[in-house]
C-alpha cells in the first residue's frame, strides 16, 4: 500500500484505527484501505454504524452549543479523533471566538491533521496522549498554557469509553479529571450501550471487527454510564440515547435506540 504524503512514517497503515474508521463513518477522507475495509465489515455486520457515528457527532454539537450558552469558554476534548466538519472549536468559537479548546488523541494521524487544521488558531491546540493517562494530560504544557482550571472547563469524553476496559478503571480516570476542575465545569460522556441493539447478535459481530484494531469494545449499560458521572449533577434529560439529548426537533428523537450510543452532560456544583 502506498503511503500518502500526509501519513506520519511512524504509523502502521496496514492496521485499522478506530479513529480513522470513525472518520470513514462520518464521510471523511483521512483513512486508509485497511480502515475502510474494517469499517465496511462493521457496516455489513451493523448496517446503521454510520448513523450511529453521525448521531453521536450531532450530540457533541448540541452539547457544545448548550455549554457555550451557559457561559463555558474552555473545552478539553479527549479522544477527539480525526478532524471533520463540526468539531468543538468550530462550534464553540463560532459562538464566541475567545473560546479555547484543547484536543487530545492517541492516534498520530488524528493529531497530525488537527495540527494542520488548527494552524494559526491561537486559541486551539492538540496533543497526543491517552485518556488512560489523565495526569499526563492535565500536566501537559499545552493544556496548562491554554486552559485556566480555576475557571469552568468542559471535559468531553465522547465515543471513547467503549474502548476503555473496566480493568483500566474508567471511574478513576474520570475522578482524576474531576478533581482538577473548578465549580461550574462540565463532563460530557457518550459511549455504546448494551441497553439496546448493542445487546443483540450484532454486538458479537462488532466485537469481531474491532479485534482487527488495537482497541476492543467494552459495552456498558445506562446504569453503568450514569455511575461514571459520580460527583456531577446530571443536566436534564440525564443519560439517554444521544438523539434524545436536547434534540433540535422532536422527530429527531424518534427510534433513538437505533443510535446505540447513550450520552449525557454533568455539571460540577459548588
Amino acid at each position: 500500500m502506498q503511503r500518502p504524503d500526509w501519513a506520519p512514517e511512524t504509523i502502521d497503515i496496514e492496521r485499522p484505527s478506530v479513529a480513522r474508521m470513525y472518520d470513514y463513518y462520518l464521510g471523511g477522507s483521512h483513512n486508509f484501505a485497511a480502515d475502510r475495509a474494517a469499517a465496511r465489515a462493521m457496516v455489513e455486520a451493523v448496517p446503521e454504524a454510520p448513523l450511529m457515528a453521525q448521531a453521536n457527532r450531532a450530540f457533541l454539537r448540541r452539547a457544545v452549543q448548550y455549554l457555550a450558552g451557559t457561559g463555558v469558554r474552555q473545552f478539553l476534548d479527549i479522544g477527539s479523533g480525526i478532524p471533520t466538519v463540526g468539531n468543538v472549536h468550530e462550534i464553540a468559537q463560532g459562538i464566541d471566538r475567545e473560546s479555547r479548546i484543547v484536543y487530545v488523541d492517541v492516534d498520530p494521524v488524528a493529531v497530525a491533521h488537527s495540527q494542520e487544521i488548527l494552524a494559526g488558531n491561537e486559541r486551539a491546540t492538540v496533543l497526543q496522549e491517552d485518556l488512560r493517562n489523565p495526569e499526563a494530560i492535565l500536566a501537559h504544557p499545552e493544556v496548562t498554557r491554554l486552559l485556566d482550571f480555576t475557571q469552568p472547563v468542559a471535559v468531553m469524553v465522547v465515543a471513547v469509553l467503549h474502548f476503555i476496559p473496566d480493568t483500566d478503571r474508567p471511574e478513576e480516570i474520570l475522578r482524576t479529571l474531576r478533581a482538577a476542575l473548578a465549580p461550574g465545569s462540565h463532563l460530557v460522556l457518550s459511549q455504546a450501550s448494551e441497553d439496546g441493539r448493542a445487546g443483540t447478535g450484532e454486538r458479537a459481530e462488532a466485537e469481531r471487527v474491532y479485534r482487527r484494531t488495537d482497541s476492543q469494545l467494552w459495552i456498558r449499560s445506562r446504569a453503568e454510564l450514569t455511575a461514571l458521572f459520580d460527583g456531577f449533577e446530571l443536566v436534564d434529560p440525564g443519560v439517554v440515547w444521544v438523539p434524545q439529548w436536547r434534540p433540535d426537533s422532536p422527530d429527531q428523537a424518534e427510534n433513538a435506540e437505533r443510535a446505540v450510543f447513550m450520552g449525557g452532560v454533568g455539571r460540577l456544583g459548588g
